[in-house]
C-alpha cells in the first residue's frame, strides 16, 4: 500500500502507529455507524475509500498534514466519482479495463505531482475499479457524497489533535527542496510503468473471464511504488502471501455470518489492525485487510461467497506477478539507461 520496505519475514518494532491506527478507526467509523443507521449500509463501500484519506501524511504536524489529506481527498474522491460515473454508463468489460489502465498511469503522474504518501495511485486505483465495477441502485452523486463526506470526518479526525496547541504557521506548506523532486519526465515514466502492468493484468483477468478485474489491476500497482526492485519485489510477495491467510479469515467470518450489522462492524474493527500494521508488516496488514475488503464488497454487491474469495486468490496472484516482472523490466532499463548515459558522456 505505498508504504516503506520490508523484507518478507521482517517485523519492525512500533513506531507510534497505534495513532495513526486510531484516527483511521475513528474516521471509518462515524460514516459508517451513520449509514449502518439509517439503512445504508450499501454505500459503506464508498464511506471507506473517502476515509482513505486519513492514511496520508499520518506522521507529519497538524498543519502538514491538513493540506496533504486535503490534497488526497481531492485524488481519492475524484477516483470515486469517475468509478460511479463509469458504472452508470455500464461500459463493456474491455471499456472497464481501458479507463482503469487511464486511471493508473494518469494517478501515478498526478500523485508523484503532488507527493503523496503513501506513494503511488494505487488507493484511487482501488476505488475506481471497485466503484466501477458496482451496480448502482441510486444516483452517482449518492455515493460520491458519501465519499466526500467521509474523506471530510477523516481529515477533521486528523486534525483535531491540533486544538491542544494551536500553533499554525502562516505559509507553511509541504514544499519539498528542488533537488530532491524528480522531473516531470521521470514521472511520466512511471506512469508508463503503472499503464503497461495495470492494463497487462485487467486484460489477462478479463480474457480468462473472472470476475473482479480490477483486483488484478489494483495488485499489479503494488510492487511499483516501492522504494527499489528489492523492496517491490517484496512486497509483491507480502501481496500474495498475505491475501491468502487474509482469506482464510475472511472464508471463515463471512462463512458464519453475512448480517449487514455483522459485516459494518467487521469492516470498522478490521481497520485499526490493518493501519496498525500496514507500516511495520504490510503482509500481515493484509491478514486483517483482505476480509475487510470482501465484507464492504458484499455489503455493496452481494454475490456467492465462494466466487469472491476465489477471485481474490487468483487476481490478487496474477496482479502481483505481472508487477513484479514490470517492475524488473522497468529497473533494468532504467539502470541499462544510466550506463549508455554515462558511457556517452
Amino acid at each position: 500500500m505505498g508504504h516503506g520496505s520490508q523484507g518478507v519475514l521482517l517485523h519492525p518494532p512500533a513506531r507510534g502507529e497505534h495513532l495513526g491506527a486510531l484516527r483511521m478507526f475513528v474516521g471509518l467509523a462515524i460514516p459508517s455507524l451513520v449509514l449502518l443507521s439509517t439503512g445504508h449500509h450499501d454505500l459503506v463501500m464508498y464511506a471507506v475509500f473517502g476515509c482513505f484519506t486519513g492514511m496520508y501524511g499520518r506522521g507529519e504536524p497538524h498543519q502538514l498534514r491538513l493540506f496533504h489529506q486535503v490534497s488526497a481527498a481531492a485524488f481519492l474522491c475524484a477516483c470515486v466519482l469517475a468509478g460511479v460515473l463509469t458504472s452508470a454508463a455500464n461500459v463493456g468489460d474491455w471499456a472497464f479495463v481501458g479507463i482503469e489502465t487511464l486511471v493508473a498511469g494518469v494517478g501515478s503522474v498526478v500523485t508523484d505531482r503532488m507527493r503523496l504518501r503513501p506513494v503511488g495511485p494505487f488507493f484511487g486505483v482501488f476505488a475506481f475499479g471497485a466503484c466501477a465495477a458496482t451496480p448502482l441502485d441510486t444516483t452517482p452523486w449518492v455515493p460520491a457524497l458519501v465519499a466526500v463526506l467521509s474523506a471530510v470526518c477523516a481529515i477533521a479526525v486528523g486534525f483535531a489533535g491540533w486544538f491542544r496547541v494551536r500553533t499554525w504557521h502562516p505559509g507553511k506548506r509541504r514544499t519539498p527542496r528542488p533537488h530532491l523532486m524528480p522531473t516531470l519526465p521521470e514521472h511520466l515514466a512511471t506512469g508508463a510503468m503503472y499503464v503497461v502492468a495495470v492494463g497487462l493484468a485487467g486484460s489477462l483477468a478479463t480474457a480468462m473471464g473472472w470476475g473482479h478485474p480490477y483486483w488484478a489491476m489494483a495488485s499489479a500497482a503494488i510492487p511499483l511504488s516501492a522504494a527499489g526492485l528489492s523492496a517491490g519485489m517484496a512486497r509483491g510477495f507480502h501481496r500474495v502471501i498475505g491475501t491468502y491467510a487474509g482469506l482464510v479469515v475472511a472464508a471463515l467470518a463471512l462463512g458464519a455470518f453475512t448480517h449487514p450489522v455483522f459485516l459494518v462492524l467487521l469492516v470498522i474493527a478490521l481497520q485499526f489492525p490493518t493501519e496498525l500494521y500496514i507500516m511495520r508488516h504490510y503482509g500481515l496488514s493484509l491478514v486483517f485487510f483482505t476480509p475487510l475488503i470482501l465484507a464492504m464488497t458484499y455489503l455493496a454487491n452481494p454475490g456467492p461467497l465462494r466466487g469472491l474469495v476465489l477471485d481474490r486468490a487468483a487476481e490478487t496472484t496474477i496482479g502481483a506477478v505481472i508487477g513484479m516482472l514490470v517492475l524488473f523490466l522497468f529497473m533494468r532499463w532504467r539502470r541499462e539507461k544510466a550506463v549508455t548515459a554515462a558511457s556517452s558522456a
